[in-house]
């Protein structure tokens, strides 16, 4: 047994109004500078629908992820080296920006600075890549509340593998909110993918991170990905991911994505896990399989044995004390309502959700009964108009029956927590009847429908004697030291990853034209130099000051 630390997220689907805060938010503090204008870290899908990029869950196109050979051997779907050799300098397993959209702006200076004139000026749309007037016909959230139902029902690949009835009614039947991030696998393919080692996990919390001094922009990873979370900058030729705000988790503070949260349903946690059982776990042959696999690799922090191998692994007391308090391990394991994102993957995904219980509600009250009876919600369950067959295919690899229990006991809850906030005598058959005890049938809605911020976010700080090792790391990642990609401006890794001595609103599309179009960054008024766009010969513009007779420096009369 080698115990390591990993921390992990759970979002209660049940509670995403689909609002996109946490998206707005995300994209504002890591990806608002040029080059990352389609890139958004944390995105909101509505479901049914496409997703983002469009059909990034149909790997018969893509090859992300993993696969198991005839001899049961993990391989990567899109190919070992020598494939991907083949194909480095033209990867044809890449989305377009048409499958994620090409982001726009409108150029405003027209309204503000158009003459008095007959009919009213028009800001019209144009390209944050290429500067051209274009049509918006796609973007991160076209689909949002259903939007295009028709494209949706034929462009949903998860969709495609469930029965007719449901595809027949799933717009009077369903629809939920999924967020989605990285989800900082167990068993990363991204990592896997990436011919130059620039993709690594972190081994004191499991974090996903992209070294941006070995990136070489090869883009394997961005195809070797099953959930397109890795993206390409084609301003500093370096792929950028979510970070799980590592920078916020080594301090105690939760992503931003979950600070901003408005439903508070998300969930950080530490947990620990078995590092020598991940290969078997993620090499089960049956599909189906899979989650309890992941499950498995998963170890009780509660267990003696595993206290005592997690501190002979150098895991910290307090680390070991955080897991014991983590809502991710009560949720996933202890309450065992929190299920993988496409487990199929074999990436053993450690970003879970809870399944949305409210379509089985409304199904029940169109009826004209008791909606929170846990007979009708049980009932419900089992007559199924509602896209259990749908969650499976998400979060099980299609096992109904996983998905079956799980919205049984968020029934459960709600009917046994009813009689008691109606003040009548609560009914232990209630619970009972899906396996669980009263106690901890409180304590499972306590979490999810009470729980604090210190009970929502059980995060443990980043050691002292760790310190030397993250100022290390902190360096690989573009993202993390101050002034880095998020702040905006001029830097090491190029125009995007330095400070900017003024800030661009991307509403002022003729200003942010010019940044992403100039190669001088000392036309930006910076104040610094950027070494890539020279040519080695002379002296690089910006790096002297101007002679007083005129001349460049280093040149002669």
């Amino acid at each position: 047994m080698r115990v390591m630390a990993q921390m992990a997220m759970v979002m209660n689907l049940d509670k995403c109004i689909g609002c996109h805060t946490c998206s707005v938010t995300c994209k504002q503090t890591w990806t608002n500078r040029a080059g990352t204008e389609y890139v958004w870290f944390n995105n909101v899908e509505t479901r049914p629908g496409q997703g983002y990029p469009r059909r990034y869950e149909d790997q018969e196109r893509w090859r992300g992820g993993w696969t198991l050979t005839k001899r049961g051997r993990l391989t990567l779907r899109g190919g070992g080296r020598l494939k991907k050799l083949a194909t480095i300098f033209s990867n044809p397993l890449l989305p377009s920006i048409d499958d994620y959209y090409e982001p726009w702006t409108y150029d405003y200076a027209t309204l503000t600075n158009a003459p008095a004139q007959e009919h009213t000026p028009v800001a019209r749309p144009r390209s944050l890549i290429s500067g051209r007037t274009m049509k918006v016909s796609w973007s991160a959230n076209w689909d949002d509340n259903l939007g295009g139902s028709v494209a949706t029902w034929a462009g949903d690949p998860v969709l495609a593998k469930v029965s007719g009835e449901v595809k027949r009614s799933f717009e009077d039947a369903f629809m939920f909110y999924l967020p989605r991030i990285c989800e900082h696998c167990l068993n990363p393919s991204c990592a896997a993918s990436c011919p130059s080692g620039a993709i690594y996990k972190r081994e004191e919390d499991g974090i996903v991170l992209v070294d941006q001094d070995r990136c070489r922009g090869w883009r394997m990873c961005v195809s070797g990905c099953p959930y397109k979370k890795v993206y390409f900058n084609h301003r500093t030729g370096k792929a950028e991911k979510c970070t799980f705000c590592f920078p916020r988790i080594e301090v105690g503070l939760p992503t931003v994505c979950s600070e901003t949260c408005v439903g508070r349903l998300r969930y950080l946690g530490l947990v620990l896990y078995d590092a020598d059982r991940v290969l078997d776990a993620a090499s089960t042959p049956d599909e189906k399989d899979l989650y309890a696999a992941q499950r498995s690799v998963l170890l009780d922090p509660h267990d003696p044995e595993v206290i005592r191998a997690a501190t002979r692994d150098g895991i910290p007391h307090d680390w070991i004390e955080a897991a014991q308090r983590s809502p991710i391990h009560a949720l996933i394991s202890t309450f065992e309502v929190a299920l993988p994102l496409h487990p199929e993957y074999r990436t053993m995904p450690m970003v879970w959700y809870i399944p949305p219980l409210s379509p089985v509600v409304d199904v029940v009250r169109d009826t004209g009964s008791d909606a929170e009876d846990s007979d009708n919600l049980f009932a419900a369950i089992e007559a199924l108009r509602i896209p259990i067959e749908y969650l499976a295919e998400l979060f099980t690899a299609g096992d109904v029956s996983l998905v079956d229990g799980v919205l049984r006991k968020l029934a459960a809850m709600r009917s046994y927590m009813r009689d008691i906030n109606l003040g009548r005598e609560p009914n232990a058959a209630i619970p009972a009847a899906v396996g669980m005890s009263e106690e901890a049938m409180y304590d499972m809605y306590r979490l999810l429908a009470l729980a604090k911020y210190d009970e929502r976010y059980v995060i443990p700080k980043a050691h002292v004697e760790q310190a030397h090792a993250l100022e290390e790391l902190a360096t690989e990642c573009s993202l993390d030291y101050d002034g880095g990609p998020g702040m905006g401006g001029s830097g090491p890794f190029g125009e995007g990853s330095g400070a900017q001595a003024v800030p661009i609103a991307v509403e002022n599309f003729a200003v942010l034209q010019a940044r992403q179009t100039s190669d001088d960054v000392q036309s930006m008024g910076s104040g610094r130099v950027n070494l890539l766009n020279w040519d080695g010969k002379g002296a690089p513009p910006g790096l002297f000051p101007p002679r007083p007779d005129g001349q460049a420096p280093g040149e002669e009369r």
